[in-house]
């Protein structure tokens, strides 16, 4: 997710969707543990590191333009957590285990009303690139995203050049679908972009044949 559904212009009163989407995740995302990390609802505190981990120029060059002032990751967060209630979008924040400070960020938007296909996305401070942190919470996150959202087809989408973030893609089990021909504006250039599935069924399948974790 690239193209970040946050945009400065969007802050306004949310209407509460009418769909039912699942059970209280809504309320409050849940907190998910992994081995190397733990994902957890965005809290206004996070703003500051935030900014600093994210405004970096080897973590932007690749998605929308960050905020540009902690004032404006608050903004965004204060967003996040309204389209959360709205039950359109899920914005987990990434503390790595021993930590207290976020690193990054996993986030997962609906596509159509009841999430049955949706868009996920990353950024992740580039210190902490490499660290398996990113397999790690990238399967929690597809699998709320399968087993708690009800999504049947989750994309992604990475610049052709994001050698990194296609390469993590698709070693978390992402199908390569095509390529999205001049879809992604970066600094008044247009950019082409991997276009990537993963279905939930076979989702499913890998974790019964390679055990919880293990799914690549």
């Amino acid at each position: 997710m690239e193209k970040m559904p946050y945009q400065p212009d969007m802050d306004r009163p949310v209407q509460t969707a009418t769909e039912t989407v699942s059970s209280d995740w809504r309320a409050a995302l849940p907190v998910l543990s992994g081995s190397t990390v733990t994902l957890r609802e965005l809290q206004l505190e996070d703003a500051p590191a935030l900014f600093a981990m994210l405004t970096a120029e080897e973590v932007s060059r690749f998605i929308s333009p960050p905020p540009t002032t902690v004032e404006g990751f608050v903004k965004f967060i204060t967003w996040a957590r309204a389209e959360r209630a709205a039950g359109r979008y899920a914005c987990f924040a990434v503390v790595p285990n021993g930590m207290t400070t976020a690193i990054g960020l996993f986030q997962v938007r609906s596509l159509e009303p009841g999430f049955a296909t949706a868009e996920w996305g990353f950024a992740i401070g580039s210190a902490f690139w490499g660290t398996g942190i990113f397999q790690d919470g990238g399967q929690m996150v597809v699998n709320f995203a399968i087993e708690t959202l009800g999504v049947t087809r989750l994309e992604a989408r990475a610049a052709v050049a994001n050698g990194r973030g296609n390469g993590a893609l698709r070693k978390l089990g992402a199908v390569q679908e095509g390529v999205l021909r001049r879809s992604f504006l970066k600094n008044g250039q247009y950019l082409d972009q991997m276009l990537w599935s993963i279905l939930a069924e076979e989702w499913r399948q890998s974790k019964a044949v390679l055990g919880p974790g293990r799914v690549h």
